[in-house]
């Protein structure tokens, strides 16, 4: 008998805490399905950059939250090639640096930038379940609250984590290409204290009812990979 629910779109949301392999999974998984793929926290990093283009005080919430809202952003949503666009720039690259990691969280804690992000996100989903780039498979969506807060009807929820030195340690090297104490202090406050800030706002370091938990602490990419393809497969039978 032919198994319907394996030609019906699905959506795939994957939160968890920095470091925790969250974006390299969810390219993975979407690349092998053949899903869109939306990196929603390069979202909240394109709002950070858009608001320093624009010269707006990060201080100051309400003038944040109205640039948010004008910011005309592109997420390219293909896995292969993932791109941020905004104000006709390719900026994915520029958003991944160290600059913007220092205060991004700024912006991923204003209430009203959340609102009007969390809107975007929703909107990028539901275009992929009867088109999009996806031609109506579906996507994989990771980052914050992406379980809970803007698709706790996803057919695949997962929380996917590891230990603080499991992540450290993985930040430390894509970030410097090695692991040593003095890699590990420079990424610390990007892995430690953007999970504490964003904490105040998001719950993303346990599973909340109906959320799968992946501990990748001790496993490989590949052993990771093959764990949250099980669960994505489980949940289209």
């Amino acid at each position: 008998m032919q198994n319907d629910a394996a030609d019906r779109p699905v959506v795939v949301a994957i939160d968890g805490p920095s470091g925790s392999g969250k974006s390299t999974i969810a390219r993975r998984v979407a690349a092998k399905l053949g899903l869109a793929y939306l990196d929603t926290g390069a979202m909240y990093r394109a709002a950070t950059w858009w608001c320093e283009h624009r010269g707006v005080d990060l201080d100051d919430d309400d003038a944040v939250a109205d640039a948010v809202r004008a910011m005309p952003l592109i997420m390219v949503t293909d896995p292969l090639f993932p791109q941020v666009v905004c104000d006709d720039q390719d900026i994915t690259e520029t958003i991944r640096s160290a600059a913007i990691t220092a205060v991004v969280s700024a912006v991923a804690t204003n209430l009203e930038v959340r609102g009007e992000l969390k809107q975007r996100q929703r909107a990028e989903i539901d275009a992929e379940r009867t088109g999009g780039r996806s031609d109506g498979r579906g996507i994989v969506a990771e980052g914050r609250d992406i379980t809970t807060v803007v698709a706790p009807d996803a057919d695949v929820r997962i929380l996917l984590t590891a230990d603080e030195d499991a992540r450290l340690a993985r930040r430390a090297r894509e970030r410097h290409g090695s692991v040593d104490a003095a890699h590990l202090a420079a990424t610390r406050d990007e892995v430690l204290r953007r999970d504490r800030d964003d904490s105040t706002v998001s719950a993303f370091l346990t599973a909340a009812d109906g959320v799968t938990t992946v501990d990748s602490s001790r496993l490989e990419v590949e052993e990771t990979l093959d764990l949250v393809l099980g669960v994505v497969e489980d949940a289209r039978r």
